[in-house]
């Protein structure tokens, strides 16, 4: 198997308020798609957003659960100016705020909000590498 993610889904509860949170509030580019999904081109993968009970109907796994789903996602930036820019606008698309953006140990700054059925995001700046592993810059 080669390494690599070609596209994340995220169960959503309602599907028109997540689109509303990553379409207008985060600005991610939106591609056709059917009514029943959502999908967003990122830079190397995609991001998919369908109903929760569906996704759980396809994987054969029950819907219900809450918390710590024991994952997050990152979205890596230039500077730590970058991340509380980024973290204002995810908290004024409807974000809530998890961990204010702060100095961390492995020598970055980074914060955690949760998306509107409490996906975890992580915004960061590293001063090792910025982008991921598709950026030129890295």
């Amino acid at each position: 198997m080669k390494p690599r993610i070609s596209m994340i889904t995220l169960g959503v509860g309602d599907l028109a308020k997540s689109i509303q949170f990553y379409e207008k509030g985060l600005g991610f580019p939106r591609m056709e798609s059917p009514p029943e999904v959502a999908f967003f081109t990122l830079n190397g993968t995609w991001l998919c957003l369908y109903g929760r009970v569906a996704l759980a109907e396809d994987a054969q796994v029950s819907s219900e659960g809450s918390g710590f789903e024991g994952f997050s996602l990152a979205h890596n930036v230039e500077s730590e100016s970058e991340v509380d820019v980024v973290m204002a606008q995810a908290l004024d698309a409807g974000a809530t705020l998890v961990k204010m953006p702060q100095k961390v140990f492995w020598g970055g700054y980074s914060g955690y909000f949760k998306d509107p059925d409490g996906h975890l995001w992580e915004v960061a700046y590293n001063p090792l590498f910025w982008a991921g592993p598709n950026d030129e810059s890295v």
